[in-house]
């Protein structure tokens, strides 16, 4: 795999779980990473992290629910960086009602925003400049639910993510032939605070079965370190030890969060 050195990377989620975990390995590569998110505590976390190993970070805050707040954002990055080299769109959100007879617009509206309208808006935003030095890699973090829709991820997630699936499908038709890489990654089970959100929050028992943040990074890291001749458009990583969910289906079906 080629280093990094040189580029730049921007990871949204960055102060948790997978986006951490990306960050951290791509600035271990060579890149100047630049993590965003809404939270300032995490993402500085995440920033000590990389700097007290000797790489390059920094952190921006931005609500990637609101489009002009991430025009703004990008703006900013193009005016300090030139372009960004590699775009990670990690940042993701769950709802805590999942069944179909309960879910209000609210947080449909909050699910779609943060997992779909919220890349794409900042895709968009960071594109021209991807175009214009002919290279690029943009990054979709997706989930399982996009392939395999379930009570259990909640009708709202599963349908933002399969939407997150189709719109970059469309984007690599559009952008191959300008030399920007398009990935999907679709994680199963990850042990991250997004697994608080479920109307039954898995124990530490349960969450020990599960994958780890790293091992996502770690095809993340493989895709974007590829030739330029080679590109990876979908990967699916599952738990190589299955697990019994039919008390997490149960919970789901449920009005509220236990």
């Amino acid at each position: 795999m080629g280093s990094l050195q040189g580029q730049t990377a921007f990871v949204t989620g960055g102060g948790t779980g997978i986006g951490r975990a990306v960050a951290i390995d791509l600035a271990a590569a060579g890149a100047t990473v630049i993590v965003c998110g809404r939270r300032a505590g995490p993402l500085a976390e995440t920033v000590q992290v990389i700097t007290e190993g000797g790489g390059a970070a920094s952190a921006v805050t931005c609500d990637l629910t609101d489009p002009d707040a991430i025009e703004l954002c990008a703006q900013a990055l193009l005016a300090e960086h030139g372009a960004i080299d590699i775009l990670i769109n990690n940042a993701g959100f769950s709802s805590r009602i999942r069944s179909t007879r309960y879910i209000g617009a609210e947080e449909w509206r909050d699910v779609m925003d943060v997992n779909t309208m919220g890349p794409a808006i900042l895709t968009k935003a960071l594109l021209p400049a991807m175009i214009e030095q002919g290279r690029g890699d943009v990054v979709m973090i997706s989930s399982m639910a996009a392939i395999n829709p379930s009570i259990m991820a909640g009708a709202v997630y599963s349908a933002a993510k399969a939407a997150a699936r189709s719109y970059m499908n469309v984007l690599a038709q559009e952008m191959r032939p300008h030399g920007i890489r398009c990935t999907t990654i679709f994680p199963g089970e990850v042990d991250t605070p997004i697994l608080d959100n479920r109307a039954l929050p898995p124990d530490a028992e349960t969450r020990a079965r599960m994958m780890l943040s790293e091992d996502i990074s770690a095809a993340v890291m493989m895709a974007v370190s590829l030739p330029r001749r080679a590109m990876v458009s979908e990967l699916a990583i599952a738990a190589t030890d299955p697990r019994d969910m039919s008390a997490d289906v149960a919970a789901a079906k449920t009005k509220a969060s236990f």
